[in-house]
């Protein structure tokens, strides 16, 4: 239990005998020292108070010249030798001379079911180097006196037809656009792309290129063996007597008779279609033969079109 006579830091209750500490007051501790009170402790006892009062023992610090720890650091940028003028300006020995790199090996033939065939036709590989549109398509055709329409002028109607009759699998999101009308040689054309809306913009998924045929045509199919086929219901396959053309190609049609007879067996026919890389299918609707090709539309694939319609339309009309 505390009383009155407990020590709290002063003399007595009402801090007489309180003195602000030397560090602070700048004045001399011994000055005015009241003399010790009879419970003070005896002089030759410890007192932690003066000992706070005293200063340290440490030389005097001249505020002009002090610095902290560590600011007298040693420069930067130590000296370096100069180099030796032997080795060039950049002290590199001028016998050096950068490791000798393996010769780049040949790449190894490409094998599976598709990567050993080679186009053999100059005008296919022109055609399938990619070197960028620079004329464009919609360009080429202002150039040969085509016309252009967006695929919504009342003469694209019928285009619809031939993208719901496509080899393909095409969905009721595709309609023709990019329209272009033309004459290619001998033959009227229409080329368009089988476009889908992808947000705001239209993505060209197939180039379409189709040319009209005289009287009624009867259905049929010409594919690629390799790819798979679509909507062949009631088709019958036609023989081909050339082995080299009926392994990479099958001729399917509604019934057989002596137009696509000969459509199987013109030389013409079958000297073009095996120098492409068997990317495109021909089919009959819409008063059309036309041809697909997973891609846009551009110069040289509509050029490439037109050479292979011009050879399928000429062996069909001979057929009549």
């Amino acid at each position: 239990m505390s009383t009155p006579r407990d020590r709290d830091g002063f003399d007595d209750d009402t801090g007489r005998h309180w003195q602000e500490p030397a560090h602070l007051g700048g004045e001399d501790p011994a000055q005015d020292r009241p003399s010790p009170a009879p419970d003070e402790p005896a002089a030759d006892e410890p007192n932690f108070a003066d000992r706070r009062r005293q200063p340290r023992d440490e030389a005097p610090v001249d505020p002009a010249t002090w610095q902290p720890a560590g600011w007298d650091l040693p420069a930067a940028e130590p000296d370096r030798p100069a180099p030796d003028p032997a080795r060039g300006a950049a002290g590199v020995d001028p016998s050096w001379a950068p490791p000798q790199q393996a010769p780049a090996q040949p790449e190894p033939p490409r094998r599976g079911l598709f990567g050993g065939r080679r186009r053999s036709d100059p005008e296919m590989e022109r055609a399938f180097t990619y070197q960028g549109d620079v004329v464009g398509a919609q360009g080429w055709a202002l150039q040969r006196g085509w016309t252009i329409s967006d695929g919504s002028a009342p003469e694209d109607a019928a285009l619809q037809e031939l993208i719901t009759s496509a080899p393909v699998r095409l969905t009721k999101d595709h309609r023709p656009g990019s329209v272009l009308r033309g004459r290619a040689g001998s033959l009227e054309l229409v080329a368009f792309d089988a476009v889908y809306a992808s947000g705001r913009h239209l993505v060209p998924e197939y180039a379409i290129t189709a040319a009209p045929l005289l009287g009624a045509p009867q259905a049929l199919r010409l594919s690629p063996a390799r790819l798979w086929k679509h909507r062949v219901g009631g088709m019958v396959q036609i023989p081909i007597e050339n082995p080299d053309f009926d392994r990479r190609w099958t001729l399917l049609a509604a019934e057989d008779g002596p137009q696509v007879r000969r459509l199987a067996a013109d030389p013409a026919v079958h000297g073009l279609l095996l120098g492409t890389d068997d990317g495109d299918e021909f089919w009959t609707a819409a008063g059309h033969l036309a041809a697909i090709r997973p891609d846009g539309h551009r110069p040289e694939l509509i050029e490439h079109h037109a050479r292979l319609l011009t050879a399928l339309v000429t062996a069909l009309a001979a057929g009549y």
